[in-house]
């Protein structure tokens, strides 16, 4: 019962939204389940109706004890009555073996199992349709809410997560959930009311023979909490080899140049390869594990009807209480049958609402403060106050204190590790200082608002981003209410306009998924493009010319002189060249700095810079 619960527990906050249509299906499904009962009067009806002779005639007649029967006295008067009442009212439309039948009996005949099971039909129908519509649009709001969360973590939740893992929990966890909420959630109401009216219908045609009949019900959960148990394992297990084969098939597509390149199309069709086998092993674990329900169960069931057969021939009942009690108890056990597979379903389910419970579970390490203050603009200066910075326990910057003053021009050097790249992160508040602090105008970027800060903050970086958009939405991301005219303006200020106009549709051209209808060139002016249209005060420079070839990079450059010249710029570069604009450089090594001074100054010095520019022969003037 527990992880009914918890998955309830998990989906009940969605499904409240849709209060009135669940309450429906939930009603149609008490129904059905209460109408099931109804096929044990009428086929009790019907044969008893064909017989000669009244039931009781042929039935052997057992005499509780005084106690039983004083007690169950005015509960079988009070039934007598109602049977009576339905028998008479019934009575004149359906057919007696002993009167001629007229064209009401005929009617009657004709009629009552296919409006009963017509009955039965519409409210199935509108019991799952419900079920459906409410668990459509739970796993509509829940798919948000994960993405959501997600847009809301900090960056160190991204390092420790892979794609896969992310896409598994947006796609399969909430799929898997909405199977559960539109096949379990229905079976979960209608069965059991199933169970219970059959159960009452089939004690109040002969209890002796309910009682041998569900003697043998328990014995079908020991095996199905076995079972439940083992699909649980499954199911993480085959959940663990998905998200490895999403990550890697992810990186396979994403790489597929580089694959192609080093001829290693045979390495990553075989690391496929083996992650399907070891899905094909656990998903026919779980065929075997979820296909012995029904034979457990009717195997089960089975013995419970041989002993029932021997107590009937024993007992000596009557022919139509016997048939009437037959399809009672046909229609018990298919119930029953249900539920165990349900049992199984929610074990399955279970998994993936524990992973959506984890992430939920997440809190952001960097976020807003109640009382966190609004940014009207930037105007002094930005500083670094004994920054310290560690991942985990490995320290990336290390007692940092730096002073960048409005206007200012900084470039920032260093080998691969010293930090460069931290320093940026801590400028956006992508992570918060380990100690010490990063101060906009004397205030803490922590008692800063996050929104006002980054609008403050314009990137251009390697790593090129442009979506599967037009040209103008992706020009438009770096400001939100941008009009056209603020998207163009922003693309000739970045060389963009002219070839923007040479596209089939010009500024209303979709780019194509990671802009591959574009050149590196292209790409980098769009994303300055984007970074021009936001306007802000403060442009960040992450090795934004280092994957280009030398012309394309000259463009670059040019456009990116040009939208740095009345801002204040922070440049991280590998490419030592791209630093001689700036108005003072600083040098990490193993998170400090190391030398600080001028283009030249450095180069002079014969330091760790020179060292640095001597390798890409760069010499002192």
């Amino acid at each position: 019962m527990s992880h009914i619960k918890a998955v309830f527990a998990f989906g009940w906050p969605y499904m409240r939204r849709y209060q009135s249509r669940l309450w429906l299906g939930v009603l149609c499904g008490v129904l059905l389940g209460l109408s099931n009962a109804s096929f044990i009067w009428a086929t009790r009806t019907i044969f008893s109706r064909l017989s000669p002779e009244p039931a009781a005639a042929t039935a052997t007649t057992v005499v509780p004890a005084a106690s039983t029967r004083a007690l169950a006295e005015p509960f079988k008067e009070r039934l007598d009555q109602l049977r009576q009442r339905v028998e008479t009212t019934v009575d004149p439309w359906l057919p007696l073996v002993s009167r001629p039948i007229d064209a009401k009996q005929i009617l009657g005949g004709f009629l009552l199992l296919p409006v009963m099971v017509g009955i039965r039909s519409i409210l199935g129908y509108f019991s799952t349709y419900c079920m459906c519509w409410v668990s459509e649009r739970v796993m509509n709001d829940l798919r948000i809410d994960v993405l959501t969360k997600l847009n809301q973590l900090s960056l160190d939740f991204f390092n420790r997560s892979t794609m896969g893992d992310l896409m598994t929990r947006i796609n399969g966890d909430t799929g898997a959930l909405y199977r559960c909420m539109s096949l379990g959630f229905a079976d979960l109401i209608k069965e059991p009311i199933t169970i219970l009216s059959v159960f009452v219908g089939l004690c109040l045609v002969d209890w002796q023979l309910t009682l041998v009949a569900v003697v043998f019900v328990p014995l079908v959960l020991v095996p199905l909490r076995t079972l439940g148990k083992k699909m649980r394992k499954v199911t993480q297990a085959g959940l663990n080899v998905t998200i490895k084969q999403s990550s890697s098939l992810l990186e396979a597509l994403a790489g597929i140049r580089v694959i192609q390149a080093f001829g290693l199309e045979s390495a990553q069709i075989e690391r496929f390869r083996q992650n399907s086998r070891q899905l094909i092993h656990y998903g026919m674990k779980g065929v075997q594990t979820r296909e012995l329900v029904n034979p457990i169960t009717e195997t089960i069931s089975m013995l419970g009807l041989g002993c029932l057969v021997v107590f009937i021939f024993w007992q000596r009942r009557s022919v139509p209480d016997m048939i009437g009690f037959s399809t009672g108890l046909v229609i018990l056990f298919s119930p029953i049958k249900k539920l165990a597979a349900l049992h199984v379903l929610f074990q399955q389910t279970a998994v993936g609402v524990d992973r959506l419970f984890q992430l939920f579970r997440e809190q952001p390490t960097v976020r807003n403060k109640l009382d966190a203050k609004p940014l009207p603009g930037f105007k002094e200066s930005l500083v670094f106050e004994s920054v310290n910075f560690s991942y985990a326990a490995k320290p990336v910057l290390q007692d940092l204190s730096l002073v960048i003053p409005r206007g200012m021009k900084l470039g920032v050097a260093g080998e691969s590790g010293s930090g460069k790249s931290t320093l940026l992160n801590l400028i956006f508040r992508f992570h918060d200082p380990t100690s010490g602090a990063v101060k906009i105008d004397g205030t803490d970027l922590r008692d800063v608002a996050l929104a006002d800060l980054r609008s403050h903050l314009a990137l251009v970086s390697q790593e090129v981003v442009v979506f599967d958009q037009t040209i103008a939405e992706n020009i438009a991301c770096g400001k939100p209410n941008a009009t056209r005219a603020d998207v163009e303006a922003a693309a000739r200020q970045a060389f963009a306009h002219e070839f923007i106009l040479q596209l089939p549709q010009g500024y209303d051209t979709r780019v194509g998924e990671r802009g591959v209808t574009l050149s590196g060139g292209q790409r980098q002016r769009l994303v300055i493009a984007r970074a021009f249209v936001r306007n802000a005060p403060i442009l960040v420079l992450d090795e934004a010319t280092a994957a280009l070839d030398s012309r394309a990079e000259a463009e670059v450059q040019k456009v990116i002189d040009e939208f740095a010249a009345h801002r204040t710029v922070v440049c991280v570069a590998h490419r030592l060249s791209t630093l001689a604009a700036m108005d003072r450089i600083v040098v990490l090594a193993e998170g400090r700095i190391v030398e600080q001074g001028s283009f030249q100054e450095l180069l002079k010095a014969g330091g760790a810079f020179a060292q640095m520019a001597q390798r890409q022969g760069i010499r002192a003037d």
